[in-house]
């Protein structure tokens, strides 16, 4: 698994079409077709230990949870995190107090 960071502060400013205090992050660009949707992990939620059957996007939009390999060891998670696992790979996700995750699915993930 690789964690990635998509907060605002690693975003670029906006500077075309008279805008103001806007910024752009660049998630990826899809070749093959994507499934794109939202988890929701309500509080003391667990998405069990399952393998990814293509290669797996889970970028927190919203509360903060952690995640897992095969090896347990969780690893906190808050919005703005990003969690790229290839096909194959192992992982579990949870929270105590609730998160909302982007969910981005594709034989091909090509990150910025």
């Amino acid at each position: 698994m690789k964690i990635y960071n998509f907060t605002q502060e690693l975003a670029n400013q906006i500077n075309n079409y008279q805008s103001i205090d806007a910024f752009y992050t660049k998630i990826m660009k899809t070749v093959e077709h994507a499934n794109i949707g939202f988890i929701y992990i309500e509080p003391g939620g667990i998405v069990g230990m399952h393998e990814a059957p293509v290669p797996q996007l889970f970028i927190v939009i919203q509360g903060e949870g952690w995640i897992c390999g095969e090896d347990k060891k969780k690893v906190s998670i808050k919005t703005g995190d990003g969690v790229l696992w290839q096909t194959g790979e192992a992982h579990e996700s949870g929270s105590s107090t609730g998160l909302t995750a982007l969910v981005i699915q594709s034989e091909q993930i090509n990150l910025a």
